[in-house]
């Protein structure tokens, strides 16, 4: 059975899932704005199934009953409405959402009632929340690195997705923030051995950070959280850029990272003349005008028809914008099996009966 559209009166939730944690935001299905927010400052766990659905429902459920509870949004008397749509950004959906795939569908109608739901990579949400439902590229950058881009459907066929690098920090993130870190920890310990390309500068900021260079294998090696240990390396390289030039060039070095990514999932023209928009999202460009120079140049180089343009929200507002949309029948960006998953749902049973 197919859902009827929703109304502005319904409730939606979004969700972001990352390294980080989880951020929940309610909103009316008319209103993405979000009217209440919960934080877990815990991730969901990543096992030999992929991302744990039953961990992701341990911290979800609660807390999404929390933010209903206080908006009285969990009974339609009250609220003069139903939660109705939840979308849910989670890092790594692409490739090890199975288990979300298969789980939260029920999990979700049984617990919440809910109608309709949206699974989809954080980078789809990225994406959503810096452009909206309009096409163009998306370079979302943090500790690893995307970039995504998105071509809206038309009468002549649907619309497509396109992915330039996200394989994490052993394989690519390129550009990224545990890239950069590593690039200036590799210059820190040149200059420790006395090798070409080293930086005295970073490696004094290493040594202030992590101890003698000596120790530095031993410190990172064993972590599982390597990767945010390499980012965590950055804004050093960042603070050294504007007197090193060993640093200033690691940072041009990731800003062409960042524009042949981009470059790579630009929309398809035969012309390649057409304008489009490309929006920088993520932690890393907080780093500010020392990367955020050398990206313009970049992007200048690589897309000289592309216009930079700022990112309008972050992951959750546009995990909050999908389920918004989805609940009014409204939804542009294109589905896709591992991006932006829209599962069959099961009947849901009235609150009533759940209560």
């Amino acid at each position: 059975m197919t859902p009827s559209a929703g109304s502005a009166s319904e409730w939606v939730l979004g969700v972001d899932s990352g390294g980080s944690g989880l951020r929940i935001g309610l909103a009316r299905a008319g209103d993405p704005q979000p009217v209440g927010t919960v934080v877990s400052r815990e991730p969901v766990r990543t096992g030999a199934a992929g991302i744990d659905a039953g961990h992701l429902l341990e911290q979800l459920l609660p807390a999404a009953r929390d933010v209903l509870g206080r908006e009285g949004a969990g009974h339609p008397a009250e609220s003069g409405g139903r939660v109705a749509t939840v979308a849910i950004g989670a890092a790594g959906m692409a490739t090890l959402g199975d288990d979300l795939r298969a789980t939260l569908p029920g999990a979700l109608a049984a617990a919440l009632g809910v109608r309709r739901l949206a699974l989809a990579a954080d980078a789809v949400t990225a994406y959503a929340g810096a452009l909206g439902p309009r096409p163009g590229v998306v370079v979302a950058a943090g500790t690893g690195l995307i970039a995504l881009g998105a071509t809206l459907g038309t009468a002549d066929g649907p619309g497509t997705w396109r992915r330039a690098d996200g394989w994490g920090h052993l394989l690519g993130d390129c550009g990224g923030g545990a890239w950069i870190g590593r690039a200036g920890l590799e210059a820190a310990l040149r200059a420790s051995d006395g090798r070409r390309r080293g930086s005295r500068a970073l490696l004094a900021r290493m040594e202030a950070v992590f101890g003698p260079a000596a120790e530095l294998p031993g410190l990172l090696y064993p972590r599982t959280d390597r990767a945010a240990v390499l980012a965590s390396f950055a804004p050093e390289v960042g603070r050294c850029a504007a007197e090193d030039p060993v640093a200033a060039e690691i940072l041009r070095e990731a800003a062409h990272c960042i524009a042949e990514a981009a470059a790579a999932v630009r929309p398809p023209d035969d012309g390649g003349e057409a304008p489009f928009d490309v929006a920088l999202t993520g932690g890393l460009f907080g780093m500010g005008e020392q990367l955020l120079g050398p990206v313009r140049e970049a992007i200048g180089r690589h897309l000289p028809y592309a216009r930079l343009v700022p990112a309008a929200g972050d992951p959750l507002d546009g995990a909050l914008g999908i389920a918004a949309a989805l609940a009014m029948d409204e939804l542009l960006l294109p589905a896709d099996p591992r991006l932006l998953h829209l599962p069959a749902m099961p009947e849901a049973e009235p609150p009533e009966s759940r209560a």
